[in-house]
């Protein structure tokens, strides 16, 4: 891997390239003044006449840069006048060697990065507020990107690709996001764009490359071990790595989806809402059939297909196999040699009778193609498509399908449901656990409240910097149940547009708390709701004003003097 260059650099490689020319430059005056004081003059008088040192030095220079001021301090002779004719065709050569040095040093590719380097590295920096380092602008990456703006966040990015960091100014992101050339791998390039930077607060490994992932996981755990780490992993071997290293959040899309069409057989309730929690903000889900039961066809037996088919099977879903692969030795699903985008193979497998078919190739074309044809013989199919690169996207809205599975689209939700709302993770694993008819309930009642556009979904710690104005109340033993905080600091008759999911403490969890569950100092809540609800929640939480207003209807006069004038004369300071 080949290192940065250090900012310092910078100035030292200018100097070194423009070496030869400053010294021919040098000389060019050097004999030039010289033989400009040797040359035989005449001073105002007629006598003869050298010039000194200075002048001649004075004159050359304005000579020499084509200045031009005269004849000084008297008029030259012949004899000088032939001399300076020599040096001006001199300084003509020395300039010309130098300005042609300058360009071609202006369009050196190795300039240009260390001047990006350093202004890269200035940017990260400076930033006071908290940033997310992503690794790797692909599509992941770029939905990462989209969404954090969104949502108020900064980030620092750094890609392998130039013409991707070239995209990065194209997008328009509310604010600057400083990105730099660079492989990720290396240690220094991590270090450069804040790994270890106090504002720092997580970090994903985003790239294509497995290895990459590796490496980027390792470098943050031993060089800032107290931020989280989220890594892309799509094979079995790197996560086991990845996980002996102690990353705490190894994401693989095929398996995350796996386990998303696992919760789907057996509990469609828990799944719309697992996805209607974690979509991208600013986003419009539409209510999806749920998969029905009986036979199903899986074309392509690749990495996302062998999971599949390991989920199928276990929930004793009967399933045929198309691939162009001969079948295993011991098959333990039906197998069909051949193409699925082919109407033999798919009537072979039995499409006609299928509940529902899967095209997990890793060829965008074949697999729509695969749907198109299976559609036509069985209108009636449950169908779910691969998309392995969102450049298709217009390709595949154009078509019916049931659930389009979106590698990137599944890390991204997946990074930001861990990172912006901690709280969410462990809420769907409880929420998992409860039976269809509560989630079934639960879902309803949210999205008769929301609407099926994705909302926002937010964390409050009740602590001195998060909830300041709750936090003192309840230290001075103030008593407030959940329910009294649910209400508009604007007009406290109106309820707030949200709800609470989950309150934890002491490594306790309530899911669904009771509105008259008293809050203690530390608590944590996880909020469903909207944008302008969680607006008016933060300003409650955080000002005095708003907070006794909402629990008491008590409207306090603005202001320190007239807060202290306006207040009881038993009430301690």
């Amino acid at each position: 891997m080949m290192p940065l260059l250090r900012h310092q650099s910078v100035f030292f490689l200018i100097m070194r390239r423009l070496r030869a020319p400053l010294i021919v430059l040098i000389v060019i005056i050097a004999i030039s003044v010289f033989g400009l004081t040797l040359a035989p003059g005449v001073d105002a008088d007629g006598k003869p006449a050298h010039i000194s040192f200075f002048h001649a030095l004075y004159f050359i220079s304005y000579t020499a840069t084509t200045i031009g001021f005269g004849e000084i301090p008297y008029a030259f002779s012949d004899q000088q006048r032939l001399w300076v004719l020599v040096c001006i065709y001199l300084s003509v050569i020395g300039w010309a060697y130098t300005i042609g040095t300058v360009f071609a040093l202006l369009a050196d590719r190795t300039l240009q990065q260390a001047i990006r380097t350093q202004s890269f590295m200035r940017a990260v920096r400076n930033l006071r507020e908290p940033f997310y380092l992503v690794c790797g602008f692909g599509e992941t990456g770029r939905l990462i990107c989209d969404a954090l703006d969104r949502l108020g966040f900064r980030a620092v990015v750094v890609e392998l690709d130039e013409a991707r960091v070239g995209e990065i100014e194209l997008h328009g992101y509310r604010a600057d996001v400083p990105a730099l050339c660079a492989d990720a791998r290396n240690p220094e390039t991590l270090t450069f764009a804040g790994l270890t930077h106090r504002s720092c607060i997580g970090v994903m490994a985003l790239t294509n490359d497995d290895s990459a992932n590796l490496a980027i996981a390792i470098a943050a755990r031993l060089l800032a071990p107290g931020i989280p780490a989220l890594c892309r992993a799509e094979s079995s071997d790197t996560a086991a790595n990845m996980a002996s290293f102690g990353t705490r959040h190894i994401i693989n899309p095929f398996e995350k989806f796996a386990e998303y069409l696992a919760l789907a057989l057996h509990a469609p309730a828990a799944w719309h809402l697992l996805t209607w929690l974690t979509g991208v903000p600013g986003t419009t889900m539409e209510r999806q059939r749920d998969p029905p039961h009986g036979e199903w066809i899986l074309c392509g037996h690749g990495r996302f297909g062998r999971m599949l088919a390991h989920v199928l099977e276990r929930e004793g879903v009967p399933l045929t196999i198309i691939d162009r692969n001969a079948a295993p030795p011991a098959p333990s699903a039906r197998w069909v040699q051949g193409e699925g985008t082919g109407a033999h193979a798919l009537e072979t497998a039995g499409v006609r009778r299928a509940a529902g078919i899967v095209a997990a190739t890793a060829n965008d074309v074949d697999n729509l193609s695969t749907v198109v044809t299976a559609r036509e013989l069985n209108p009636a199919l449950f169908v779910i498509l691969r998309q392995n690169h969102f450049a298709n996207n217009s390709l595949f809205e154009a078509f019916n399908y049931d659930v389009n599975v979106v590698p990137s689209r599944i890390i991204a939700h997946e990074c930001l449901a861990i990172l912006t709302t901690p709280l969410l993770v462990p809420f769907l694993e409880d929420m998992k656990r409860h039976d269809e008819d509560w989630c079934g309930r639960l879902l309803k009642r949210l999205t008769g409240r929301f609407g099926w556009d994705i909302p926002a979904v937010w964390s409050e710690r009740i602590n001195l910097s998060r909830a300041p104005a709750l936090y003192r109340k309840l230290m001075k033993g103030a008593t407030v149940e959940l329910q009294s905080l649910l209400k508009s600091p604007s007009n406290r008759d109106d309820a707030l547009a949200c709800e609470i999911l989950l309150l934890r403490r002491d490594d306790d969890h309530l899911l669904i708390p009771a509105g008259d569950t008293q809050l203690r100092p530390g608590d944590e809540l996880l909020l469903v709701g909207t944008a302008e609800a969680r607006r008016e929640f933060g300003l409650l939480i955080s000002n005095d004003h708003a907070l006794v207003y909402v629990l008491t209807g008590t409207d306090l006069p603005g202001g320190w003097i007239w807060e202290r004038l306006s207040r009881p004369r038993h009430e301690p300071s």
